[in-house]
C-alpha cells in the first residue's frame, strides 16, 4: 500500500529529503573506518599479501563492510592459503565441506585442514579433529582426535575447547573426567560456540560434573538452537514435549523437532510422527506420521525401522 504525504507536505520534498538521507548513509559507510580498511585489505591483496587476501576473502565471506560474495571469498582464501596462510587453508576447508561458494568435496578438507593446522589456524586443527573422531577421509582415531583438539584449544580456538570436553565427558581419546568436560564446554558455550552450549546442557541435565539443572539443561539448549547446532533444538523439542525445565508446549516442540528432522535427526523425525500420530501440538495425521516414521528409518534410527523377518 502507497502510503499519501500528510497534509500540506510537498511530495517532491519529501523525495528530495528521502535521497538526501540515502546519500548521508552511504557516504557515513563509505567514510566509516572498517569500509576503509576493506579498502585497504583489497589493495594488499591485489598487491600481493596473502594475509591481506585472507583478510578480504574473510571480509567477503561474512559481508562485513562489503556485499557478501561466497565465491569470490573462496578465490581468495585459496590464494591465500597457497600464500602460507593457516587460516585461509582452515576457512577453504569448510566451504569444501558445507559447498559454500564451491562445490561440495568433503574429500578436499582433510588436507586443507592438516594445512591449516600445521601454519597456525587453529580451525584446522579444529576440523581435522572432528575428522579423526569421526573417521571421515581419515582413519579413525580418538587419541588424535583429542591431541589435535587441545592443540586448537591451546591456540584460541573455543570450538576446539568444545570438542575436547565432550571428549572428555564421553571417555573417548581421554580418561572420562566430567568436571574437566565441564570447564571446557563452559569455555566453549561462553565464546558463542554453540556445540560447547549442547554439551554443557547435556551435563546439567544429567547432573554430571556440575549441578543438576533441568531448566538450566533447557536454556543451554536453546542458546545451542540459536547457534545452528541443531541436536540442541532436538533436546530442547524433548524438554518442551515433556515439561521438563520448560513449561510443556507441544507446538513448540513440534517446531523444533521438524528443524531437527530436516537436518537428517532420524529421531526428531520419529518422535515428531509421535506428535502428528496424536495430534499433539499438530493436527491429527497418520499419513504424516507413517512417512515421518519411514524417514526416520532411512536417517538411521533403527528404533522406527520394521522388524525384520522371522525376528
Amino acid at each position: 500500500m502507497r502510503l499519501l504525504p500528510p497534509p500540506g507536505a510537498s511530495p517532491r520534498r519529501g523525495a528530495r529529503r528521502t535521497f538526501l538521507l540515502v546519500a548521508a548513509g552511504l557516504a557515513f559507510f563509505g567514510c566509516h573506518p572498517g569500509n576503509q580498511a576493506v579498502k585497504q585489505l583489497r589493495r594488499d591483496c591485489e598487491a600481493g599479501s596473502a594475509v591481506a587476501c585472507n583478510g578480504f576473502g574473510l571480509k567477503l565471506l561474512k559481508g562485513e563492510y562489503v556485499l557478501r560474495d561466497p565465491g569470490r571469498a573462496a578465490g581468495l582464501l585459496q590464494r591465500a592459503c597457497e600464500g602460507g596462510v593457516g587460516e585461509g587453508c582452515a576457512r577453504l576447508g569448510i566451504m569444501y565441506q558445507q559447498g559454500r561458494g564451491v562445490r561440495r568435496d568433503s574429500s578436499r578438507a582433510p588436507e586443507l585442514f592438516r594445512l591449516g593446522c600445521e601454519r597456525g589456524g587453529m580451525e584446522g586443527c579444529t576440523g581435522l579433529g572432528v575428522l579423526h573422531r569421526r573417521g571421515a577421509g581419515v582413519p579413525h582415531d580418538a587419541l588424535r582426535a583429542a591431541a589435535l583438539f587441545q592443540q586448537a584449544c591451546d591456540g584460541g580456538d573455543k570450538l576446539g575447547c568444545s570438542y575436547l570436553g565432550d571428549l572428555y565427558a564421553t571417555g573417548q581419546g581421554v580418561g572420562q573426567d566430567y568436571a574437566r568436560a565441564a570447564t571446557l564446554l563452559k569455555q566453549g558455550c561462553d565464546a558463542k560456540a554453540a556445540f560447547g552450549c549442547l554439551g554443557l546442557g547435556r551435563l546439567h541435565l544429567a547432573g554430571s560434573g556440575v549441578a543438576r539443572s533441568d531448566s538450566l539443561g533447557a536454556e543451554l539448549f536453546k542458546q545451542a538452537c540459536d547457534g545452528q547446532e541443531t541436536a540442541g533444538c532436538f533436546h530442547l523439542a524433548k524438554s518442551y514435549e515433556a515439561g521438563v525445565g520448560v513449561t510443556q508446549n507441544f507446538t513448540r516442540a513440534a517446531d523444533l523437532y521438524r528443524a531437527a528432522c530436516e537436518d537428517r535427526n532420524g529421531e526428531a523425525c520419529f518422535n515428531l510422527a509421535g506428535l502428528y500420530q496424536r495430534g499433539a501440538g499438530v493436527r491429527q495425521n497418520s499419513e504424516r506420521a507413517t512417512a515421518l516414521t519411514k524417514q526416520a528409518c532411512e536417517r538411521g534410527y533403527q528404533a522406527a525401522c520394521p522388524p525384520a523377518r522371522g525376528s
